[in-house]
C-alpha cells in the first residue's frame, strides 16, 4: 500500500510535496535559510499556528514574518509572556490575569497586591525582559489535562488562572513554557525569545478583572516590542508626533468641545466652533445624499424595549447596555436608542411598498447611546453618545450589487474630499466556528458575503478578508484609512442585511403580485461624527481644510480707527458665506497675528490706513506668512478656488 504524499500549497500557488510530516519551519528552511531566520509563525488553511506545528495532511501554508500583521501579533503575544516572566522573576508572588496582543503591542493584567509602580521600576522590567530574551528560550507547547492544570495553578496560588480554567474543556487545554515561566495559553508563539530585541512599557492603567466593574481592579501594563532597536526608536518618535496631534488637547484648545463630569463621562459638549464644524460636515454629506436619491428621516432618541427585542439588539447587547427607562405606567419600558436601523425599519413598514418604488433610501444623522466602561472611554473616539451619519437602503435582491456599488462610490467621494486618499477595504465575514454570535440563515449569510466580495472585486478595491468581524446580523465592508503619520483607522462602513427585514416582516409587492422580502443595506461613510472629527483633527493636526474651518479668516484692524472699514468688509464676506471674526482687542498687530496663528486661522486680513483708502486687504496665510495686498474681489476669487472640493 503506497503512502499518499503531503501536498503543501504556498501563497503564490506553487506546491511542495513531502513523503512524511513536516513543520512550517522545515518548509522555510528548504526555501532559504534567510527566510527561516525570520519566520515567526505560520498560517495553515488560514489559521495562525506555531512554526513548529506538524503538518500531516494537504494544506495551504503561509509563512509569517515581522512584515505580516499576524506575524507582529504573534511576536507581541509572546512578548506579553516574556513580560510576565520578568514580573515573576522581579516580584515573586504576583498574580497574573490575561496577556493578549493588541493592535499595537500587548498588555498583561497583573495583581501586584499593594505594590505601586514608578518610572524606575518600569525600566527594571524592560531590562529584565531583554535579559531573558537574550537567552533565546524556546516557546514549548504542551497539552495538559484540566485536573493537572488546576493542580498547577492551585499550587502556584493564582486564582485568576483557575477562574479561566473553569470554562475550559478537558482535552482542549494547553500550556506554553519559555525559560522558567509557564502560562495557560492556546498560542501561537514565536520559535524563541531571541527574536525580541527591543521592548518598551508604554503605559500603566487600571483594568477590572474580566471587564466587570464589580470585580477587583488589576494593573494593566501596556508594552510593545520590535526585532530591531531602530524600529522602537522610530515608533517612539511616532508616538511623540501623535501626542502633538491628540484631538483631546487640540479640540479643546481650539474651542471645539469639552467634557463635563456633571454632564457625564463620555458625553461631549459641542462648543460654537465645534457645532459649526459638525454642521459643515452634515451639510456636505446631506448635499451628496440628496443627489444620490436619499430621503431624510428623523427618529426619537428612545424606543420601546420591544423594538430592540424584535431587532435582536437587546438579546445581543442588553446586558451590557444602558438599563431600561421605566415610565409611571406599569410594564412600560424604553431604551436609549443604540441603533437607528430598527426605527428605519418601522418607517419602511409604515406603508405598502411596490417593487417599482424600490430602492427606498432613508438617511438620518441620528444620535445613539451605548454604555462603555469608564476605562474604555477615550476623547471623541470612544464615547457613550454619538451621532451616526446613518442610512438604510431597502431594495430588491436583484438591486443589491448595484446599490452596494453606489454606496462605495459615495464613501470614496467622502474620503477623498476629506483628505484620506489611502485606504484598505476590509471585508468582514462571520466566524463559522461561533455560529451563536450571529442571527439569520446560512443561505442569507452566504448570499450577502458573496455580494460584498463580488462588488469589492469589480470596484478594484485593495481588500483584506477578516473572519469574525461581521456584525451579528450581516457581513460588512469597512474602510481602513491611513492618516498623515501612517496610523490606520476604521471609518466608513457598509453592511448587507437579510435578517432585519425578516425580523420586522418587511415586504414589498413584486411584479408577480406576490409579497417579497426586501434586502437592507446599512451604510455610514463617516461612521460617527464624533470619531470622524477626532480622526480628522489628528490627521490635520488641527489645520482643517479651508472649507471646513469654523473660522476661515480673522480681520485684524491695526487700531480702533479702522474698525469701521473692517466691519464693512466683514459684512460683505458674510454675504459670500465666509466664516470669521473681527479682532477688536486693543492689542498690537503683532500680538493679534500670533494669536491667530495659534488658533490655526487660515487667513489673517490686516487692515490699516493703506487698506482702508484703497479698498484692499493685506493678507497672511497660516503657516505661510505674507501673501501681499489683495482687492476684496481678488481675495474672494482666491478664496473660492481654495474651497472647491
Amino acid at each position: 500500500m503506497s503512502i499518499q504524499p503531503i501536498i503543501i500549497t504556498l501563497p503564490d500557488g506553487s506546491e511542495k510535496e513531502y513523503a512524511h510530516p513536516v513543520t512550517p519551519m522545515d518548509v522555510a528552511l528548504e526555501i532559504s535559510e534567510g527566510l527561516a531566520r525570520n519566520v515567526l509563525a505560520a498560517k495553515l488553511n488560514g489559521t495562525t499556528v506555531d512554526a513548529s506545528t506538524l503538518i500531516n495532511t494537504n494544506v495551504s501554508l503561509e509563512l509569517l514574518t515581522w512584515k505580516d500583521l499576524d506575524g507582529k501579533g504573534t511576536m507581541w503575544h509572546s512578548s506579553a509572556h516574556l513580560m510576565a516572566e520578568a514580573l515573576e522573576s522581579l516580584y515573586p508572588g504576583v498574580k497574573l490575569g490575561i496577556g493578549p496582543a493588541i493592535d499595537s503591542g500587548f498588555y498583561y493584567d497583573v495583581d501586584f497586591g499593594e505594590m505601586v509602580f514608578d518610572g524606575e521600576q518600569l525600566v527594571l522590567i524592560e531590562d529584565k525582559m531583554l535579559e531573558l530574551a537574550r537567552q533565546k528560550n524556546q516557546f514549548l507547547r504542551k497539552s495538559i489535562s484540566k485536573q493537572d492544570a488546576v493542580n498547577y495553578f492551585e499550587a502556584k496560588g493564582d486564582e485568576y488562572k483557575l477562574e479561566l480554567i473553569e470554562n475550559l474543556k478537558d482535552g482542549e487545554i494547553t500550556f506554553y513554557t519559555q525559560g522558567n515561566f509557564t502560562d495557560l495559553c492556546k498560542g501561537p508563539h514565536i520559535p524563541n525569545t531571541g527574536f525580541i530585541k527591543a521592548v518598551k512599557i508604554l503605559n500603566i492603567a487600571g483594568a477590572y478583572w474580566r471587564g466587570d466593574e464589580k470585580r477587583k481592579q488589576l494593573t494593566r501594563l501596556y508594552g510593545i516590542s520590535f526585532p530591531k532597536q531602530k524600529e522602537l526608536k522610530e515608533y517612539l518618535a511616532l508616538l511623540e508626533e501623535a501626542k502633538k496631534r491628540d484631538h483631546r488637547k487640540i479640540g479643546q484648545d481650539l474651542g471645539f468641545f469639552i467634557f463635563s463630569q456633571k454632564v457625564g463621562k463620555g458625553l461631549p459638549l459641542w462648543l460654537p466652533k465645534g457645532a459649526v464644524l459638525r454642521e459643515k460636515l452634515e451639510s456636505f454629506l446631506k448635499k451628496a445624499q440628496v443627489k444620490a436619491g436619499y430621503y431624510p428621516v428623523i427618529t426619537p432618541h428612545i424606543g420601546t424595549k420591544e423594538l430592540y427585542v424584535t431587532s435582536g439588539h437587546y438579546d445581543k447587547y442588553g446586558k451590557d447596555s444602558f438599563q431600561p427607562i421605566r415610565t409611571p405606567s406599569e410594564d412600560e419600558e424604553f431604551l436609549l436608542k443604540p441603533m437607528n436601523c430598527p426605527h428605519h425599519c418601522e418607517i419602511y413598514k409604515s406603508q405598502p411598498r411596490s417593487y417599482k418604488e424600490l430602492p427606498v433610501r432613508f438617511a438620518e444623522f441620528g444620535t445613539v447611546y451605548r454604555y462603555e466602561q469608564s476605562g474604555e472611554l477615550h476623547g471623541l473616539t470612544r464615547v457613550r453618545g454619538f451621532t451616526q451619519d446613518d442610512a438604510h437602503i431597502f431594495c430588491r435582491p436583484d438591486q443589491v450589487k448595484e446599490e452596494f456599488s453606489k454606496v462605495i462610490d459615495l464613501t470614496l467621494y467622502v474620503l477623498k474630499a476629506l483628505g484620506f486618499p489611502e485606504f484598505t477595504a476590509q471585508v468582514s465575514l462571520r466566524d463559522l466556528s461561533t455560529p451563536e454570535k450571529y442571527i439569520g440563515t446560512d443561505d442569507n449569510w452566504n448570499i450577502a458575503e458573496k455580494a460584498i466580495q463580488d462588488v469589492a472585486i469589480e470596484k478594484g478595491l485593495d481588500t483584506v478578508i477578516e473572519t469574525g468581524e461581521a456584525a451579528f446580523y450581516g457581513p460588512k465592508l469597512d474602510f481602513m484609512v491611513k492618516d498623515a503619520i501612517g496610523r490606520k483607522w476604521q471609518l466608513g462602513t457598509i453592511q448587507v442585511d437579510y435578517t432585519l427585514p425578516e425580523r420586522f416582516e418587511l415586504e414589498y409587492v413584486g411584479a408577480d403580485n406576490q409579497k417579497h422580502r426586501p434586502v437592507m443595506i446599512h451604510r455610514a461613510p463617516f461612521g460617527s461624527l464624533e470619531r470622524f472629527i477626532a480622526i480628522l483633527i489628528e490627521n490635520t493636526a488641527g489645520i482643517l481644510p479651508l472649507w471646513l474651518a469654523p473660522e476661515q479668516f480673522a480681520m485684524l484692524p491695526i487700531s480702533e480707527k479702522y474698525h469701521e472699514y473692517a466691519e464693512k468688509v466683514f459684512l460683505e464676506f458674510q454675504d459670500h458665506d465666509l466664516k470669521g471674526f473681527i479682532d477688536r482687542r486693543d492689542e498690537k498687530i503683532g500680538k493679534k497675528i500670533r494669536d491667530a496663528e495659534v488658533k490655526k486661522i487660515p487667513f489673517m486680513l490686516i487692515v490699516g490706513d493703506k487698506e482702508s483708502i484703497g479698498d484692499t486687504l493685506s493678507v497672511r496665510a497660516h503657516g505661510v506668512g505674507d501673501l501681499g495686498s489683495f482687492s476684496i474681489n481678488e481675495f474672494l476669487e482666491m478664496f473660492k478656488k481654495k474651497i472647491e472640493i
